[in-house]
């Protein structure tokens, strides 16, 4: 017995724990099929599902379920991502609700502390991925800092070591005060702020120091808390303001400090003041034009932000607090000229939102110009395809500009630098101290040391160190590179992700396939949109403008949610998410359910041959099917996931809900053939097989109940349905039958007519054929009492199909005096709108000035408006 109502909670439920129980996800390598290969952009361990996850995976799924369907041995990783930075965030917020600093603790104290939270929260979102219906292999989770991916990650590190492309080495980087950790330029978010612009003067000076005048220069900076670190004061050559003060001194306001003016292109005259203070240890451009000059550098900042001695004042003070203070400093000492409110983009950290401190830094880098060559070539040459193709102008403009990879991070929680050092400074490469201590005293001859006297670096890398092996790794291709599960499974096929992760994610993906395994990762990456609020925001939490994927699951059913979020999402196209998408999706799960109960209840008689218009009905719909299967097969070869799911809903809903259905349907309390029950039965399974990709839950309940299955049988290891011929005249036949029914019915309702009422229709065409044969499905769908085929006009009113002409005869039905008023006032209606459009084609200016496209729909009006007058003059002939 179908239930009257869906109930997706129960049913899906239901069948999830079906599929794990069967390990229909599983997978291993077949030699006897062609792999097909998904690892899914392993999501942050402190992470919960949110909209972007809902889009991207459910996209993964369906590639990964019409594989499946396609007999190849498809195979989805999943897995988590340690997150170096937004793990050890959590985990010392999680401390200080106990009272616990993370400097009080050891390193190894602290990792404890790591791992009880990631073993507590760490598999959340991958719980919630399985609510959604990701049929992921979930034997194959992985974790990057499990034991055989750390140790590929450190092996790696070592091997470009001794290749001689990773080095350490001083450079400006992007510091971030509270997590105390260098992050890259992909972890910065700009954001406009307002901020105080300070105008302040330093004062000319000789060489002892002594102020030579009352003459100053100007500068202005939104950092004054910075000016004891400043070296020089620059102004352009060409200044003719400044030329006569090209190699002078000025004094620093509050320390006094003598800093010499140099000159140099770089300073734009027209900008601010036209005077530039050099602060090489505070401003990236500043340090280029420091070294460009030779100038020295002073760093008066501490890891955490505050000052420090080399401030020699506001020592200790934060540098916020230092900027506020400094400022009435200016002003008490004379200094401070003006402020003025100034509105910037400033440098947040992506993961504590702490502003961003340019710093020189120690740090362990990758050279990037050799090893990125490969990955920027194959994608270029659409060896590896970008879709949409859009987004390769911007891989092209990061990956010409590609700068070395700053891969150290100073932080506990993540893969340890496996550098170790001597007492000398001397740097010895290893994966543990015990090799490191037996390489120095077989290299450098050192039998007295002892691991006492070794000391591994304390930093760790970057993550992205680890997730760009991630291909590879999960099939331990870096620890046993001929191993059966790496050669069968990679490259891997597909990679859907976001854009704002293509080079600091995908490239270095690529990157590692072609060094590591001389070959992409992944044939496509399929990029996706930001799902976005009806105001175009970005949903986040923080702006409170993102539903919960959970709760909403829970109130629509994931089928709802899947087919919901795919209606508008193109390619790389953001998604403007409204909840009458997942009402929509709702809508055509309760349209499936109730269209299979309708069905299920009929009564079958086998004595009972198909009538003729049934199995007109039947051979139409099985060419619409075939064709719909091209369509949709033609739709994923361009990743045109969304169009897909469109031509299968247009189908369903259209096709056989509203046309086959009714064609084929027995009368009341009548029942229905054998032969045509059993022929849309088949269509029901070749449906739901069409539709599992994209609505598994649904379409798995269905299909278990068009028959009795064999135990262990799921729809989800069911062949995906293949096309067979179309009959394309027969289609086109039927494009016809449903505008002539719709044209009556529309007709009845224009006539305010019963559709119970029989009418008379004539037919003016020279195709008599087609309408014989389609006569059985006229008769019932439009409800007409005889067909009568004309050579000449006939009675009553009349409109056009294609080519053909249709009368239909309502003299008994209509009020003929009310007919001849409508057809007299749309009669002057339209010789008004034909006066308008000849008033326009007699203005010889618009005819020969006007785009010959423009004239030319004019005239197509004139030719449909004198058209139209025609048939009304005709309808009223006939009327008198």
């Amino acid at each position: 017995m179908i239930s009257k109502t869906y109930a997706p909670q129960e049913i899906e439920d239901k069948w999830y724990s079906y599929w794990i129980e069967n390990k229909f996800f599983q997978s291993k390598p077949n030699p006897d099929k062609e792999p097909y290969t998904i690892v899914i952009p392993p999501p942050n361990v402190t992470g919960v599902l949110h909209m972007g996850h809902m889009l991207n995976n459910t996209i993964q799924d369906i590639l990964i379920r019409k594989a499946r369907m396609e007999g190849k041995e498809a195979c989805w990783v999943p897995g988590t991502d340690h997150a170096s930075i937004a793990t050890e965030a959590k985990v010392v917020a999680m401390l200080k609700e106990r009272g616990i600093n993370k400097r009080d603790l050891t390193r190894d104290e602290f990792l404890e502390y790591c791992w009880e939270w990631t073993h507590k929260y760490g598999g959340i979102i991958l719980k919630q991925l399985r609510k959604l219906g990701a049929s992921c292999d979930w034997d194959r989770t992985r974790f990057t800092m499990e034991p055989d991916l750390y140790d590929s990650v450190i092996d790696v590190f070592i091997d470009l070591y001794n290749k001689g492309e990773i080095y350490r080495g001083h450079r400006m980087v992007n510091w971030d005060p509270q997590a105390r950790t260098t992050v890259s330029d992909e972890e910065v978010i700009m954001k406009e702020v307002n901020q105080k612009l300070v105008y302040l003067k330093y004062p000319l000076v000789d060489e002892i120091g002594e102020a030579l005048t009352d003459e100053a220069v100007i500068i202005a900076t939104t950092r004054p808390e910075t000016i004891m670190a400043d070296v020089a004061i620059c102004v352009n050559p060409h200044d003719e303001r400044y030329k006569h003060l090209i190699g002078k001194q000025v004094s620093i306001p509050l320390i006094n400090r003598a800093i010499p003016i140099i000159a140099d292109e770089y300073v734009e005259m027209e900008f601010g003041t036209g005077c530039l203070k050099v602060t090489p240890a505070h401003d990236a451009n500043d340090y280029v034009l420091g070294k460009r000059h030779d100038l020295p550098v002073i760093d008066l900042l501490n890891e955490d932000g505050t000052l420090n001695e080399k401030a020699q004042i506001l020592v200790g003070e934060d540098r916020f607090i230092a900027r506020k203070k400094i400022i009435k400093l200016l002003e008490e000492s004379g200094n401070l000229v003006k402020t003025e409110e100034y509105k910037s983009n400033v440098g947040h950290s992506e993961r504590s939102n702490a502003v961003i401190e340019p710093r020189i830094s120690e740090q362990w880098f990758l050279k990037m110009e050799k090893i990125s060559k490969p990955a920027f070539e194959n994608v270029m040459n659409d060896t590896v395809q970008l879709i949409p193709p859009k987004f390769k102008n911007t891989y092209r403009h990061w990956m010409e500009n590609v700068r070395d990879w700053n891969i150290s991070r100073q932080l506990w929680w993540g893969h340890r630098i496996p550098a170790y050092y001597l007492n000398d400074g001397t740097i010895i490469i290893a994966k543990s101290k015990r090799e490191a201590l037996r390489k120095a005293q077989h290299e450098y001859q050192l039998f007295a040391l002892t691991e006492e006297d070794i000391t591994q670096d304390p930093d760790v890398l970057d993550t992205w160190f680890s997730s760009w092996l991630w291909p590879i790794s999960v099939f331990n291709g870096i620890k046993e590179p001929d191993n059966e599960e790496v050669n069968y499974y990679y490259p891997t096929n597909d990679l859907v992700t976001a854009p704002e992760i293509l080079f600091f994610w995908v490239a270095r993906m690529i990157i590692a396939g072609y060094e590591y395994r001389g070959k992409y990762p992944f044939k496509n990456v399929y990029l996706t949109g930001i799902v976005r609020d009806k105001q175009g925001r970005k949903m986040s939490k923080s702006l409170g403008n993102s539903p919960d994927p959970i709760d909403l699951i829970d109130q629509y059913g994931a089928d709802s949610i899947r087919s919901g979020m795919l209606f508008s999402s193109q390619a790389g196209n953001d998604l403007p998410y409204d909840d009458k998408l997942i009402e929509q999706g709702r809508n055509f799960g309760n349209k499936i359910w109730n269209a299979f109960r309708l069905v299920k209840g009929w009564t079958v008689d086998s004595e009972i041959g198909a009538p003729d218009g049934s199995k007109l009905a039947v051979q139409w719909f099985e060419s619409k099917l075939n064709e719909t299967i091209t369509e949709v097969q033609d739709h994923f070869t361009k990743f045109r996931i969304s169009d897909a799911l469109n031509s299968v809903y247009k189908l369903i809903w259209d096709d056989f809900c509203a046309q086959y259905l009714e064609m084929i349907k027995p009368g009341f309390e009548q029942p229905i053939d054998l032969e045509t029950y059993d022929s849309t039965l088949d269509f029901f399974d070749r449906l739901m097989r069409l539709l599992h990709p994209f609505m598994p839950f649904i379409s798995e309940e269905i299909w278990q109940n068009i028959i009795q299955r064999e135990e262990n049988d799921s729809i989800c290891i069911a062949n995906f349905p293949l096309a067979k011929d179309v009959e394309q005249s027969l289609l086109n036949d039927f494009e016809i039958l449903f505008e002539l029914v719709s044209s009556i019915r529309n007709l009845r309702n224009a006539k305010n007519i019963s559709p119970k009422i029989e009418l008379p229709l004539a037919i003016r065409s020279e195709t008599k054929e087609r309408y014989l044969g389609l006569e059985p499905l006229i008769r019932k769908l439009a409800n007409v009492e005889a067909i009568q085929f004309v050579t000449e006009e006939a009675e009553g009113t009349s409109f056009r199909v294609k080519s053909d002409e249709f009368f239909v005869n309502l003299a008994d039905e209509l009020d003929v005096e009310s007919e001849k008023e409508n057809l007299q006032r749309e009669l002057e209606y339209t010789q008004g709108f034909l006066d308008s459009v000849m008033k326009k084609l007699s203005n010889e200016r618009f005819v020969q000035n006007a785009k010959g496209d423009v004239v030319e729909k004019e005239r197509q009006k004139q030719a449909d408006a004198e058209s139209k007058m025609e048939t009304l003059r005709e309808a009223l002939a006939r009327l008198n």
